[in-house]
């Protein structure tokens, strides 16, 4: 399986601009910047995407842990915040915390915090990320 995305950059680092599209078309030379990254300029930019691509990988990956534990979510609610941070090497993830409220009939909490620890790590974007991760769970009854 292949996943296809691509970027067009114009210009200079702070003075440029660019547009990120993926095969599917659902982004479609959306544009990003130095501002929309870095200095809160309303717009996407590629830590973004990746806390966006995290918190729905790890949703589905807490709803196989949980339909091997024969579970259904009603539904699956995850934040994932991202920490960039300026090291000696340069700019760098360093940290992702997903925060996730699920609605599980039937599921006891010991239950549903074993299918969430077990889909934080099994998440394969997780896997990619050389970064601390970290969770919260709730199950709301």
């Amino acid at each position: 399986m292949e996943r296809k995305g691509s970027a067009v950059w114009k210009g200079g680092l702070k003075d440029g601009h660019g547009t990120v599209s993926s095969n599917s078309g659902v982004l479609s030379n959306t544009p990003y910047s130095f501002t929309t990254r870095f200095e809160g300029t309303a717009g996407t930019n590629p830590e973004e995407l990746i806390a966006a691509a995290h918190a729905a990988c790890f949703s589905m990956a807490l709803s196989a842990q949980l339909a091997g534990a024969q579970l259904t979510a009603e539904s699956i609610h995850t934040n994932a915040i991202l920490t960039m941070e300026k090291l000696e090497a340069g700019w760098t993830i360093t940290a992702v915390h997903l925060d996730v409220t699920a609605r599980v009939p039937e599921a006891d909490d010991a239950a549903f915090m074993t299918a969430a620890k077990a889909a934080e790590t099994g998440c394969p974007v997780s896997k990619v990320l050389n970064a601390k991760i970290t969770m919260t769970a709730k199950l709301e009854k």
